[in-house]
């Protein structure tokens, strides 16, 4: 790598403010056995899409020595402050159907994924989370429009919540203040496929559960199979059925479904106190860990296929703690991840989907220092509605439904059967036919077109139905613009080590 690229890196790492582990020497500087450490304070930098906070890591202080009876030193401890910093993300499912009717509306979630500090789990999973709507936004006047003319007249309504309460098992409640993510009803975990007898085999990973969950999901089926690899949280199949039917009235209430997943992030820190660790303890803090390892991580801005260009910065943090097979910690939470994105391509017209591939070549590691790695995407947790999957080599490629096909051509031939002028052979008249009629109005504005399409025993009521629906599929499935492949801030990643990509630049 060039050093013009590594002194860009350093400038990027600079910028974010990562200062990470420190060990202060002088023992007489530090509080008194017992005090509580200082916090440090996070400062934000100024940029729309930008990082919104620059905050320290987790500082390391020596402990006062502990000496015997005859003055000789017995062992440095060390201690370690325990602070989520502001914009620590957390992952929320709603545990109980919440309607989107006025501001104020109490939720009720729980912790999916455990928060650490440090290498502490400051919020176990569980954790039960309390909030409120706190805006509903009315429907713009042209999507209204548009949602009339397909028969929706309760059009859906942008919503947004806040969580401000956390209730620790330990009977603690903390007030939190925090900004939330649109959320996601179904969240699936996309893995990529590896190559047959490539599949990683050391027991080094940053978490034995992690790695067997990972495993677990390993796609090996279709390419449809691939698009969905494991739902989390996934309605029942009945329950599916009555949101198709709710979905195709034309007024419904609006909810926040059961199991609707929420990214929220603190705007302050959170001071869980400090623990002490013995110096041996951390004897291999900051080593690189071995090939094959997965590291957990979040990805702390969003990188879409709409914006995105070669050489575009990609940052991720470490949210589990790594450790060696002998249970020496190597990398803390909040170890930072420093990528690029080595191939781009947006969505264009004829529904051609967006792409994106990143690559992780540094790790930020305790003390500031940048280490050279090799790192693919394996795994990510994102909206199912976001049409995503993960190649082999952890590429991102937005999807198109296959079902496109199938709803395009029964729109084509209910336009047929409605403008078929001759009458059938048994003397009937096709369009008279309320099956036809009916589909007729359905395939241009769904229950409500059914409804008119029946009543009106028109021809030309029809043949306009099935026209502008059989127009609006054809446009929609084949002559728009794709889908963007976005990975979304916050989203929970699986960064494997060890695989160089064959798009990545080569070092000078």
């Amino acid at each position: 790598m060039s050093k013009i690229t590594l002194a860009a890196l350093s400038v990027l790492t600079l910028l974010m403010g990562s200062v990470c582990v420190r060990a202060q020497a002088p023992a007489a500087q530090q509080p008194a056995s017992g005090s509580p450490p200082l916090a440090t304070t996070c400062s934000e930098t100024p940029g729309g899409d930008r990082l919104r906070f620059v905050c320290p890591l987790p500082e390391v202080e020596f402990d006062d020595q502990d000496q015997d009876e005859e003055g000789t030193t017995v062992a440095e401890a060390v201690r370690i402050i325990l602070k989520l910093p502001e914009g620590t993300a957390l992952r929320i499912a709603i545990d109980q159907r919440t309607r989107i009717a006025h501001v104020g509306e109490p939720i009720q979630g729980h912790v999916v994924n455990a928060v650490y500090a440090f290498d502490e789990p400051v919020i176990p999973v569980g954790t039960l989370v309390t909030g409120q709507v706190t805006k509903i936004r009315p429907v713009p006047k042209l999507e209204r429009i548009e949602a009339y003319a397909n028969g929706d007249f309760s059009p859906f309504h942008q919503y947004e919540v806040t969580f401000d309460r956390l209730f620790l098992p330990d009977g603690r409640v903390l007030a939190i203040e925090t900004t939330v993510a649109p959320g996601a009803a179904e969240v699936v975990h996309l893995v990529s496929k590896p190559e047959p007898g490539n599949e990683p085999q050391s027991d080094t990973r940053g978490s034995g559960a992690a790695k067997q969950g990972v495993k677990e999901t390993m796609q090996t089926g279709s390419d449809s199979a691939q698009e969905a690899a494991e739902p989390i949280r996934a309605p029942g199949k009945w329950h599916r059925v009555k949101q198709f039917f709710v979905s195709q009235s034309p007024y419904r209430r609006q909810y926040i479904e059961t199991g609707t997943r929420f990214s929220a992030s603190l705007q302050q820190g959170l001071d869980f106190g400090y623990e002490t660790q013995s110096q041996e303890q951390l004897s291999q803090l900051g080593t690189v860990p071995l090939a094959d390892t997965v590291l957990h991580a979040r990805l702390l801005l969003e990188v879409s296929s709409a914006t995105a260009t070669r050489g575009t910065p990609v940052v991720a943090e470490v949210t589990e703690p790594v450790y060696s097979a002998k249970h020496e910690l190597l990398l803390p939470c909040g170890s930072r991840l420093i990528g690029q994105v080595v191939e781009a391509r947006p969505a264009r017209l004829l529904h051609r989907n967006g792409e994106l591939r990143v690559i992780f070549e540094h790790i930020e590691m305790p003390g500031g220092n940048l280490q050279e790695v090799q790192g693919t995407l394996e795994g990510i947790e994102v909206d199912r509605a976001a049409h995503l999957r993960l190649d082999e080599e952890g590429g991102a490629h937005a999807t198109s439904s296959k079902t496109r096909y199938l709803a395009t051509g029964v729109a084509l031939a209910l336009a047929g059967v409605a403008a078929h002028p001759d009458l059938a052979r048994n003397g009937v008249d096709d369009v008279n036919d309320p099956v036809v009629r009916a589909g007729s109005g359905a395939s241009g504005f769904g229950l409500v077109g059914t409804i008119i399409g029946l009543a009106s025993k028109s021809n030309a009521v029809s043949i306009a139905f099935s026209a502008y629906g059989a127009s609006a599929s054809i446009y929609s499935n084949f002559l728009s613009r794709g889908r963007e492949a976005v990975l979304p801030k916050d989203a929970p990643l699986e960064i494997g080590l060890g695989t160089r990509h064959p798009h990545a630049r080569k070092s000078h």
